[in-house]
């Protein structure tokens, strides 16, 4: 049985080669991306496609929300956002605002 000892090759003497440097990884989102909403002025229900969308991410769960302009009657609609809601809208290719405290 051949036994090879594991280890980090850093620690061999044997170098990686360098990963090339590049900029940030775009992850293609089909254009068919919808969500499902609901407006809660006029109760409709409706699905959205990711550009009806904004994300505002807070340093709180208060300050991390969706919004989206009813396609119904027009009213502009603000709603919580889980880490689930977060994790489905930003991998759907929803525009997000990250938002930070003055020091």
């Amino acid at each position: 049985m051949n036994r090879t000892p594991l280890f980090p090759a850093a620690a061999s003497g044997i170098r990686p080669a360098p990963l090339p440097v590049t900029g940030p990884v775009t992850v293609p989102v089909p254009a068919a991306v919808r969500f499902r909403a609901a407006c809660p002025e006029c109760r409709g229900r409706f699905e959205l496609a990711a550009a009806a969308l904004r994300l505002a991410i807070g340093a709180t769960s208060r300050t991390t929300f969706y919004t989206f302009t009813c396609p119904e009657c027009g009213a502009s609609v603000r709603k919580p956002a889980g880490e689930r809601i977060i994790e489905l809208l930003t991998g759907g290719g929803v525009r997000t605002l990250r938002l930070h405290t003055a020091l």
